[in-house]
């Protein structure tokens, strides 16, 4: 899922990260590589957390949800692409009838874009994107 990030430095100070999207989420680092690095593990310690309490998971929106956000002017925005699958619970084996034409196109789909893994994969991230409304 792709959240937006906004980056921030204050004069003498590190760079500091805020996920808008994931309230309580920061991270930091003393340059812009470091810092968008950190922010990865920022999510995942902020997501097994909030698992452990029984939250939910926040989504991702767009940069353009928060542009005119006070907090955020003169900061840097970027995205940053966080995996969520590890936290939405244990994966449960279904059976599933598609079409043979669409299950062809996901199969070709899922050859050429290896960041998918498996058709199951590419059903979980699709599901994704349409439940969080992106």
């Amino acid at each position: 899922m792709k959240f937006p990030i906004v980056i921030h430095r204050d004069p003498d100070s590190d760079y500091g990260v805020t996920i808008p999207d994931v309230p309580g989420c920061f991270s930091g680092g003393e340059t812009v590589e470091e810092a968008m690095d950190n922010v990865q593990e920022a999510l995942s310690l902020h997501f097994e957390a909030l698992v452990a309490d029984g939250d939910p998971l926040p989504q991702g929106s767009t940069i353009d949800t928060w542009l005119a956000d006070p907090d955020y002017v003169g900061g840097v925005w970027a995205v940053v692409d966080f995996d969520i699958t590890p936290y939405l619970g244990k994966s449960i084996r279904f059976n599933a009838t598609l079409p043979e034409h669409l299950l062809n196109r996901i199969d070709d789909y899922v050859r050429n874009h290896p960041e998918q893994r498996s058709r199951s994969g590419f059903l979980a991230s699709a599901a994704l994107r349409v439940l969080s409304g992106s």
